[in-house]
């Protein structure tokens, strides 16, 4: 995990009901990995979104998936 990268993932009250965005731009992690499983490729995403960086892309997977890494506990 890095951490300077996940720096760029921001929750501000008010801002996109509170969920994570990127870099306080009022566009969400969510909303970069729906582009991607929607088969979007990352020059798509820049090329529609020009104030993104290469590595807001990034740090939004990487944040989905310290998000995601957790044990699931069952009930027996």
């Amino acid at each position: 995990m890095r951490l300077d990268r996940l720096s760029r993932i921001t929750v501000e009250q008010g801002k996109c009901g509170g969920r994570p965005c990127i870099r306080g731009f009022r566009i969400r992690v969510t909303d970069i990995l729906e582009l991607l499983s929607a088969g979007a490729s990352t020059e798509e995403i820049l090329s529609d979104y020009p104030f993104l960086e290469r590595e807001d892309i990034f740090a939004a997977i990487e944040y989905a998936a310290h998000q995601t890494d957790h044990p699931v506990l069952q009930a027996s």
